[in-house]
């Protein structure tokens, strides 16, 4: 399994600001990594978003070895994986972050695919 240790500091900043613009749904997306670190997000045809869930359409995932994971947001000021999420995790990629409100630089969490506390160091 890739090891990823880091976070494009305007990858951050997008998926912030796009949490916060569609905000109270949740947004989604997909995390695609560069080495060891999450550049992108790409943002799935398809995708479902309200404000109880958002639903990845994984199957309209064009074949990219770079995908790695997931990431979405919560309306509500926590960042913990509900059980929806942690299936989801267990079932695509190896990193997942979750945002939470108010989708600052101090509201999101990251998690491998068993659920575990995971960090990635911000940089550029």
């Amino acid at each position: 399994m890739k090891q990823i240790s880091y976070i494009d500091r305007e990858t951050l900043r997008f998926i912030l600001g796009a949490s916060r613009s569609i905000y109270p749904r949740e947004f989604a997306g997909v995390l695609r990594a560069a080495g060891d670190m999450i550049k992108e997000v790409l943002i799935l045809p398809g995708t479902l978003s309200s404000e109880e869930s958002a639903v990845l359409r994984l199957h309209m995932l064009p074949i990219d070895p770079s995908a790695c994971g997931t990431v979405h947001s919560h309306p509500s000021p926590s960042a913990s994986p509900s059980e929806k999420d942690l299936a989801l995790f267990a079932k695509f990629g190896y990193v997942h972050i979750v945002v939470a409100f108010p989708y600052d630089e101090r509201s999101w969490k990251t998690y491998n695919h068993r659920g575990e506390d995971i960090k990635l160091e911000v940089v550029g």
